[in-house]
C-alpha cells in the first residue's frame, strides 16, 4: 500500500475512534503517548492532520538523552513533560532489580501506567519487531493482557462488549501508524508535513530511546557509556548498593564487573565464561 492510502486509513481510523476518546475524556480528548523519536512525530503530526483533539504527554524516566528533551521543547512546546516521581536508579533500589532485556520493569513503571482511562494513542509499528508484528491497530486489557487485538471495525461489531470494556477501565489502546514502514515515516515527515527530527538520528542511532536502555544491543550501549559517563558511574553505583545489599544472585562482588555483565546482551553464564576466557588468554601472552 502506498503511503498516501496508509495516511488515509491512519486519519480514518482515528476519526472514526475520536468519539470514544471524548466520551472518556471530553477536555482533551486522545492520551497521545510521545517520546520525541520519528514515530511519535509521525503520530503527532497524523492526529494534528486528521482534526481530531488530542493532549500529547513525555514521560520521562529521568535517563533520557538531553538532546531529545531540547528537541521536544524547541519542536513542540504543546506536549507536556512528566516528571517521574523517582529516578530510575532509585526504583531499581526499591525493586532490588536492574532492568533486563527480559524484566524490562522501566518500561512498566515510566511509560506505561499513564493514560488509564483515556483512549492512548501509541506510535508502535509492525515492522519494527517481531513482538509488535503481533500488535493490532486497536487493543485493550487489563495488566498488559489483551482481552481484545484486532481492528477498529471488528471492535465496533461489538457494541455491547465496548461497554463493558470502558466501564471496566480496560486499557485502551489505538495505534494509527501500526502498518507504516520506517521508509513511511521517513517520507511523510520530510515531504509531507516537512519537519525536523532530533539531532540524534543525524549521528546514526536508528532508534530513540532511554540512555542505556535494556532493549539496545551492545554498539549502541557503548556509544551511551561514551557519550553519557554520568549514566554509567550511575548504574555502576546502584548495582554496588545492590550487592552490598545481597540482592544480587550471581557470583560477583564488583560492581563494574555487573555493569559489563548487564551491558553485554549475554547470559550470566556466557559473560562470565568468556572473561575467564579471556583473563586466561592474557594471562598467557
Amino acid at each position: 500500500m502506498k503511503l498516501d492510502k496508509k495516511i488515509d486509513y491512519s486519519i480514518n481510523l482515528l476519526r472514526k475512534a475520536e468519539p470514544m476518546a471524548l466520551r472518556l475524556d471530553p477536555e482533551n480528548g486522545f492520551y497521545l503517548a510521545f517520546s520525541g523519536g520519528k514515530d511519535s512525530q509521525a503520530l503527532y503530526h497524523i492526529a494534528k492532520l486528521a482534526g481530531v483533539k488530542f493532549k500529547a504527554h513525555m514521560n520521562l524516566t529521568s535517563v533520557d538523552p538531553p538532546e531529545v528533551i531540547r528537541f521536544v521543547k524547541r519542536n513542540y512546546p504543546d506536549v507536556e513533560l512528566i516528571k517521574p516521581k523517582m529516578s530510575i536508579y532509585d526504583m531499581a533500589l526499591k525493586k532490588h532489580l536492574i532492568p533486563t532485556r527480559t524484566i524490562r520493569w522501566c518500561c512498566a513503571e515510566f511509560k506505561e501506567t499513564s493514560g488509564a482511562g483515556k483512549v492512548t494513542l501509541t506510535g508502535i509499528r509492525n515492522q519494527e519487531s517481531k513482538r509488535r508484528a503481533k500488535r493490532n491497530e486497536f487493543e485493550t486489557g487489563k495488566n498488559g493482557k489483551a482481552s481484545f487485538s484486532g481492528t477498529f471495525d471488528q471492535w465496533e461489531e461489538h457494541e455491547e462488549t465496548m461497554a463493558i470494556c470502558v466501564g471496566g477501565k480496560d486499557k485502551i489502546l489505538i495505534s494509527p501508524i501500526i502498518y507504516w514502514t520506517e521508509r513511511d515515516v521517513w517520507e511523510f515527515l520530510n515531504e509531507v508535513v516537512k519537519v525536523p527530527h532530533c539531532s540524534l538520528y543525524d549521528e546514526g542511532s536508528r532508534r530513540i530511546g532511554c540512555i542505556l536502555c535494556p532493549m539496545s544491543n551492545y554498539k549502541q550501549k557503548i556509544k551511551d557509556c561514551q557519550r553519557f559517563p554520568h549514566a554509567r558511574h550511575k548504574w555502576i553505583q546502584t548495582i554496588q548498593k545492590l550487592i552490598d545489599g545481597g540482592y544480587i544472585n550471581h557470583n560477583f562482588q564488583d560492581a563494574e564487573f555487573g555493569f559489563n555483565w548487564w551491558i553485554s546482551d549475554k547470559s550470566f553464564d556466557k559473560f562470565y565464561a568468556d572473561e575467564v576466557l579471556q583473563q586466561k588468554i592474557d594471562f598467557e601472552l
